[in-house]
């Protein structure tokens, strides 16, 4: 990563000063591999983060895991999940273990404490220590030890790059990527399982290709089907209360799925047809440089891309005024600046006139 990989996407203001400047990358690709729109480098080869795991859960979904253990579209959902630890995620994690045949101590995520701060505060006061089942990741994890069960796999050191659980999950993705698998860079994310790197444009192209698959009929178009479908009918599952991902994809009722991952990265994927009559489903790959810790550049980004393409309407975009472009106010709730785009967007609407 280079500082030349960047430009300045999103600008927040204080008075008449611009005060601070988010630097970023973006890419905008359709289900047929069409790049449609970008700012900075789409060659940028990062690591997407959580953005990755509604792909890493595509080989047990793929494989017939929701026929074995019979999952909901709940379950399936917080498998590609950052969720907040709330009691609701982890009482469906906890129906998830049982089903499966594994226990807590299976997985190998870490423990922190909630993130949603009703349920940590709730905790704290009743002397309550957290558990793996609130680490935002365990759902992840425990997809990843369904998919050791339905193979027979070991359970054992699942998180090593060596274990057939990460083989067959980088071999998924080197599919989905157009790449070898062992030509993924590798890195280990901050619940220890392995994470790649790859460039935005190949990214956005396999979140395009997760809204419309190629053939739908075949295995895998039908996993990316079960997938999308169930983090847009359980938008609470993939992260929590006031949570972008969660309202937006609320919000956006069936046509958009959202997926956020640590230091600004985050994809989106758009439904065919949307656009227009014969628009092909679209992906949307947003890595923010300074790593975003405010969630404000790339929430930016997303609406003013949604907002140019018309997938949500304006009292859909007003139902998410608290993400974007928004006005910055002080402790007495005076709007003393505001947070907006940098780029230009291209007339989506004119692409399949």
């Amino acid at each position: 990563m280079q500082t030349a990989n960047y430009v300045p996407l999103v600008e927040v203001t204080r008075g008449e000063i611009v005060e601070s400047i988010h630097y970023g990358a973006f890419c905008v690709v359709d289900s047929k591999g069409q790049l449609l729109a970008w700012e900075g480098d789409p060659g940028l080869r990062t690591y997407p983060r959580s953005s990755l795991k509604p792909l890493q859960v595509l080989c047990l979904i793929e494989a017939g895991g929701v026929e074995v253990f019979n999952f909901t579209s709940e379950e399936i959902a917080i498998m590609c999940a950052s969720h907040s630890g709330t009691e609701l995620h982890t009482s469906v994690l906890s129906r998830m273990h049982k089903k499966i045949g594994i226990t807590e101590a299976d997985l190998a995520c870490g423990v922190h404490w909630p993130y949603d701060s009703d349920t940590r505060n709730k905790m704290k006061l009743a002397g309550k220590r957290p558990t793996v089942l609130n680490h935002n990741c365990s759902g992840k994890h425990t997809g990843m030890l369904a998919y050791a069960r339905l193979k027979g796999y070991p359970l054992e050191n699942y998180l090593d790059p060596s274990h057939p659980v990460q083989v067959d999950i980088r071999e998924t993705l080197g599919e989905l990527f157009g790449m070898e698998p062992n030509q993924l860079p590798l890195g280990i994310d901050g619940c220890t399982a392995p994470v790649y790197g790859v460039s935005m444009e190949k990214m956005a192209y396999a979140v395009a290709t997760l809204a419309e698959p190629a053939d739908d009929k075949t295995a895998r178009g039908k996993a990316a089907e079960i997938i999308t479908s169930s983090m847009m009918a359980n938008p609470l599952m993939i992260a929590g209360p006031n949570q972008f991902d969660t309202d937006l994809m609320s919000v956006g009722a069936g046509k958009v799925f959202s997926k956020g991952g640590a230091e600004g990265y985050q994809i989106i994927g758009i439904r065919p047809g949307l656009l227009a009559k014969d628009a092909p489903g679209i992906g949307i790959a947003i890595k923010i440089s300074d790593g975003d810790t405010r969630s404000r550049g790339r929430s930016s980004v997303v609406m003013t891309l949604l907002e140019a393409m018309g997938v949500l309407s304006h009292g859909e975009i007003e139902s998410l005024k608290d993400y974007g472009n928004v006005p910055i106010k002080n402790w007495r709730e005076i709007v003393v600046g505001e947070v907006r785009p940098m780029f230009s967007t291209p007339n989506f609407s004119e692409m399949w006139s």
